[in-house]
């Protein structure tokens, strides 16, 4: 049986989507309140490691595999960087809140903030990425001592 007992996996079905709900209401309104794109997107990587210690690694990775999050974390890295070079365009600086100057919103408002919504969703991607692929790599890795006493850090043979 891989994973653990039918009880944490009957919780962790329900328990998931609250978690990953709410590192998404943090990465949206982290421009409002306390919160944002780190402490988002470390919630939502931590949604994908109670699945995978309930469930196994198997269960996760077919899930949300590690191909899906190398591209969500160079493509919100990319995402965060062109939203900081198109403030040279507008305003001269990197970075300079071009959305805001062009399309005003009200204050305290979800749409108001300009591009500081973008730059926090692409952040909650990629730290929620970067930490889950983190994770999954330590997992795979484990400690063997040879039989000269040196301890060596070896890859799963199941994932190779």
């Amino acid at each position: 049986m891989k994973g653990m007992s039918l009880i944490v996996k009957t919780v962790t079905r329900w328990v998931k989507v609250f978690i990953f709900l709410f590192g998404v209401y943090l990465i949206i309104t982290g421009h409002l309140s306390p919160g944002g794109g780190f402490s988002g997107g470390v919630i939502i990587a931590c949604s994908y490691i109670l699945l995978t210690l309930a469930f196994g690694k198997e269960f996760t990775l077919n899930r949300f595999g590690t191909g899906i999050a190398k591209v969500l974390d160079s493509s919100s890295a990319l995402i965060f960087l062109i939203v900081g070079l198109l403030g040279f365009g507008s305003g001269g600086v990197f970075f300079a809140n071009y959305l805001q100057k062009r399309f005003p919103g009200e204050e305290l408002s979800l749409l108001g903030s300009g591009n500081i919504l973008i730059s926090n969703i692409a952040i909650g991607i990629k730290v929620a990425s970067s930490l889950f692929l983190v994770f999954i790599i330590l997992s795979v890795l484990r400690l063997v001592t040879g039989t000269d006493g040196i301890k060596r850090i070896v890859q799963d043979e199941e994932e190779e």
